[in-house]
């Protein structure tokens, strides 16, 4: 196996060719085409700074299916005490910049640079991309962003500057998400954050084969 080199030309190579780590090519571009096209091939970008782009397919995948959401206890408290506000879509640009901003444990920097947050900002703007926030007094304290297209959901990032705001703004997201008929939110890499909260391995032939129908949706 070896590392893929993209050119300008629009294409992936299968992501059986990807590395042991799920590293699959270098290149390209961030347009909003390619990444339509990552996401329905089961590929995402991740990379930093002084890093070309990189494009990923781990094998396994984690996913959550909205129907195996699990709630605490204690956040259902949380919910129904209103102890945050639940929005979507109100300010897409402030949470990708939370995103990249916010401080993250053994994690000395960002890998939203400058790039990725115009991209998805165009993503964004093409009806694609979408974020979901939690909301303190009049403030943006918690949220996320991913992707969604057809039945699928794609995440991306999330961020946290109150205790339980990302949480709080997953599950309802999620909730939304499955009201709207979504059935896969793909959570890329394992967090035990997120296991907590219902996601699980899938192998990644499962993963591609549920994407390339769902998108069809």
């Amino acid at each position: 196996m070896y590392l893929q080199l993209l050119s300008d030309e629009l294409w992936f190579p299968p992501v059986s060719q990807a590395l042991p780590d799920g590293l699959l090519a270098a290149g390209g571009d961030l347009s909003t085409d390619r990444l339509l096209l990552a996401y329905s091939s089961g590929i995402f970008p991740w990379f930093s700074e002084d890093e070309p782009i990189l494009w990923w397919s781990p094998d396994p995948r984690f996913v959550l299916f909205p129907q195996d959401l699990k709630v605490s206890k204690s956040m259902k408290k949380i919910i129904k005490g209103n102890a945050f506000e639940f929005r979507f879509n109100t300010c897409f640009a402030a949470v990708i910049a939370s995103c990249k901003q916010i401080d993250r444990k053994d994690q000395p920097g960002t890998w939203i640079t400058e790039e990725i947050a115009a991209a998805y900002t165009a993503m964004h703007e093409a009806g694609y991309a979408h974020s979901a926030e939690a909301w303190q007094d009049g403030k943006l304290v918690g949220g996320l962003y991913g992707v969604m297209i057809g039945k699928a959901f794609f995440g991306e990032s999330m961020f946290s500057r109150v205790s339980n705001a990302s949480k709080y703004a997953f599950i309802c997201w999620v909730q939304h998400l499955q009201n709207l008929g979504i059935e896969l939110v793909d959570c890329q890499v394992y967090t035990e954050h997120l296991e907590s909260l219902g996601a699980q391995m899938i192998p990644r032939t499962t993963f591609i084969d549920m994407v390339k129908h769902l998108i069809e949706k």
